[in-house]
């Protein structure tokens, strides 16, 4: 193992969706705030995990430019900043556990998972409502845009084999055929859901044991959300948002339930099992902290247009900034800074944060100027850290409509809806983990960095 890759001077991050946009705007900004920030005998390590071998190998090549453009890049015992990669498909869960193998047997530990991946699905827009909108209600229609919509009910592709499939149903008394179709033997799975949430749970349970060996614990796990969530955005009884067009925003608004109540006493019970590494019976101590931001508003593709309405939706990006909006970060590169900020911070900064105002969701935000910072972003239910009769820090600058103040109630309320959030989504992991035959392998998973 090289100087720099030993476990207690090198800090391990592992980045989903790493190729493009956001996700690779984080690894360049990543690599160049630990380099300005760390001493010169520290080295990081970005695991960035993509689709492909190919989109690996690009990714990698121009991560590498990235950084021989650095400055201080370089330490006596060579280059301070390493890569290493990993396929995985998050709505694939054999992907996501082939993806944590790999990382089990090659990796000695993660210090922080930043779990950026993800999909928005085909979007349809309303083009009368978003002309008008534009000319009457410019700022707030290009923050919060009401005239979007998602397509209702996209199944991800199935994720047995016929033959595993009939095996698995076999065993629980369903009735199977031979021509019976992997998708006819197992529930449906919410493409989205999966690829936004579901997929990065299973990896960050699979990667407890590594998990385990970060060099400053706890390690943390840092779920990149969205702006726009709304309440009314999300049902626990459609945990996985198949009958409604606003499966994205479903599944930014459960991102943000389960990372602020991951620490809270109501939901101990299931994080505890959560927390618990596959083929042990005590939870990790101390348990990694969820974290949760979002990139305020991005010129990314995640909702594609054409090139001649993309550059237009960029202009008008620009305009809100300098009306005021404190959310229009644009780039992708100004989107990263909460999400960097989240994985390099000292644990006392954001511990000495989090104990003065509460539990918080992050977010990347701008002045008119362009100049970046973070700030606390309201959550429906939980306000702007949990706290009744919390300020507001910006006024209404930057806050949806039809917000509420905190009170007593909603806080409650929020609890009570992260409880059962939790209680639903470890059903589900273990519902799935039986039906893909994680079990046979809990022992690799718990042994798998023994000696590190």
């Amino acid at each position: 193992m090289p100087q720099s890759d030993k476990p207690s001077d090198c800090t391990y991050v592992l980045i989903t969706g790493a190729n493009t946009g956001l996700g690779f705007a984080t690894c360049c900004r990543l690599a160049d705030e630990f380099l300005t920030t760390r001493a010169t005998s520290q080295s990081l390590k970005l695991i960035v995990s993509t689709r492909s071998a190919k989109k690996s190998k690009d990714t990698i090549s121009r991560l590498q430019q990235h950084v021989d453009s650095i400055p201080h890049s370089k330490s006596i015992s060579g280059s301070r900043i390493s890569f290493h990669t990993v396929q995985l498909d998050l709505a694939s869960l054999r992907s996501v556990r082939a993806a944590a193998q790999e990382l089990l047997s090659s990796v000695p530990k993660i210090d922080t998972i930043i779990c950026n991946a993800g999909i928005a699905g085909p979007i349809t827009i309303d083009w009368p409502q978003a002309l008008w909108a534009a000319v009457v209600d410019p700022i707030y229609s290009v923050t919060f845009p009401y005239f979007a919509k998602g397509s209702l009910g996209l199944i991800a592709k199935p994720q047995l084999p016929t033959s595993v499939g009939k095996d698995a149903n076999e065993s629980s008394g369903v009735p199977t055929s031979s021509s019976t179709s992997p998708a006819a033997l197992e529930p449906p799975l919410g493409e989205i859901f999966s690829a936004n949430i579901f997929g990065h749970y299973l990896l960050a349970h699979a990667l407890t044991p590594l998990l385990a060996h970060a060099s400053h614990p706890p390690a943390r796990i840092i779920c990149v959300s969205s702006l726009e969530t709304p309440d009314y955005a999300f049902s626990l009884t459609d945990l996985q948002g198949l009958t409604t067009t606003q499966a994205y925003h479903s599944s930014k608004r459960l991102t943000d339930i389960l990372a602020l109540t991951a620490s809270l006493p109501t939901s101990k019970p299931y994080t505890d099992k959560f927390f618990t590494p596959p083929g042990s019976s005590r939870p990790l101590a101390p348990r990694p902290r969820f974290y949760v931001c979002h990139p305020g508003v991005c010129a990314t593709e995640i909702f594609p247009l054409f090139f001649v309405l993309a550059w237009i939706k960029i202009l008008t990006f620009y305009i809100a900034r300098w009306l005021g909006s404190p959310w229009h970060t644009i780039s992708t590169r100004k989107g990263a800074c909460a999400l960097v900020w989240l994985a390099l911070a000292a644990q006392e900064t954001l511990d000495g944060l989090e104990e003065q105002g509460g539990l918080g969701k992050w977010g990347s935000a701008t002045d008119a100027g362009g100049s970046e910072r973070v700030r606390r972003t309201e959550v429906d239910g939980w306000g702007y850290g949990g706290k009744v009769g919390q300020g507001l820090e910006f006024g209404n600058r930057g806050r949806r409509r039809g917000a509420k103040d905190l009170t007593v109630e909603d806080r409650e309320a929020f609890e009570d809806l992260g409880r059962e959030a939790w209680k639903e989504m470890e059903a589900l992991r273990e519902e799935w983990e039986e039906r893909l035959g994680w079990g046979g392998i809990a022992g690799r998973l718990s042994g798998a960095t023994k000696g590190w």
